[in-house]
């Protein structure tokens, strides 16, 4: 079986639970997931919702909040690999970053952008860390500037596929166009893209692809391609470890393949979710923001159809109907209500 290595530790099974935002990974299911032998991941994009000064500082918040998921985190799964997907598009990217590694978490993930300046912001720790891209050309601009401009050669590279949930690194032309990249095209392209770089260095670099990988014949799939690993979100919401509201999860489990499309979210980028009644009202009619949370550099509150944050803590507490359920292109397989150990246990059996 493959296993995948961050700094001195290494996997049972070669997965990495994917970060998802607002809240639907925090560190119930990241220590979940780590406890069985995988990658916890956390999602650190508004996690200080929760906070009692969420609105009125919610940078401050939002840092206070890192530290106890990960702290709680750690207690609850002592020996496993635990780590953190931030957004390169956040505001105060380089304070979350820091704030991580201060809490000494084994890995940091980064997409939505390219985090260039990523190395510098781990330098001197033993946080390790993984961009996520969408192509061979992405995969190769961000190995060759770490490499030139922080001697930083990327141990572990992402690839997400447009089959994910959540924000896309793919346009909205590509996604219409159709037909829609594949996720076995895509991780050629990237492997190809990188191969001078791991021949100059001597060093190979551990790929993980994402997007529509749901079940253990998916897994084995892309692992017998050359994959190192997986990544997998939307299998991991409707479980009893998972931190959203149970209603969050149901809407999951009710969803139907005609109820997930692509979207453009407020910041611009498409991405992926349930068309929930509020996603249908906004399409028509913009929403009213009251509040910004100047959360995303590229959002403008004049002119957005809708507050990206309210909308995504809105469905992570329950309200459904009136907030935003990202969801992956597989979702609709989803039927019931699990437990990690369950998944953990059918993924391994399949892998031995």
């Amino acid at each position: 079986m493959k296993q995948l290595q961050i700094g001195e530790k290494i996997t049972q099974l070669p997965i990495i639970q994917g970060g998802m935002g607002v809240g639907v990974s925090l560190s119930g299911l990241a220590s979940a997931v780590a406890n069985r032998g995988g990658i916890g991941v956390i999602s650190g994009v508004q996690i200080g919702f929760r906070e009692p000064d969420f609105m009125t500082n919610t940078k401050e918040a939002n840092i206070r909040a890192l530290r106890k998921e990960i702290r709680t985190a750690r207690e609850k799964s002592p020996l496993g690999i635990l780590g953190v997907n931030l957004m390169v598009a956040i505001e105060n990217y380089a304070d979350t970053v820091k704030a991580a590694v201060e809490e000494k978490i084994d890995l940091i993930i980064s997409g939505a952008g390219l985090p260039n300046d990523l190395p510098g912001l781990v330098k001197g720790s033993k946080t390790k860390i993984a961009p996520i891209v969408s192509s061979g050309k992405a995969a190769a601009v961000i190995t060759k500037l770490w490499i030139k401009r922080h001697n930083y050669f990327p141990e572990l590279i992402i690839i997400e596929g447009p089959l994910a949930g959540g924000h896309l690194g793919f346009s909205k032309e590509v996604l219409s166009a159709g037909p829609i990249p594949k996720l076995e095209d895509i991780f050629t392209e990237v492997k190809n893209a990188i191969r001078p770089f791991e021949e100059k260095a001597g060093k190979t670099a551990q790929i993980v692809v994402a997007g529509g990988i749901y079940n253990s014949e998916d897994i084995k799939k892309f692992l017998d391609l050359g994959a190192d690993g997986v990544q997998m979100g939307t299998r991991f919401v409707a479980t009893e470890e998972c931190d959203a509201h149970n209603d969050y999860k149901m809407a999951y489990v009710n969803a139907d393949e005609a109820s997930i499309d692509y979207i453009v979210s407020p910041v611009g980028m498409p991405g992926q979710a349930i068309m929930t009644p509020f996603i249908e009202k906004v399409s028509l009619e913009r929403e009213k923001i009251t509040k910004c949370y100047n959360c995303l550099s590229a959002c403008n509150p004049a002119t957005t159809p809708y507050c990206i944050t309210s909308a995504l803590v809105r469905a992570v507490q329950g309200d459904v109907d009136n907030g935003l359920v990202f969801i992956g292109k597989r979702g609709y397989l989803v039927d019931k209500i699990t437990t990690v150990d369950a998944l953990m246990d059918e993924f391994e059996a399949a892998l031995i």
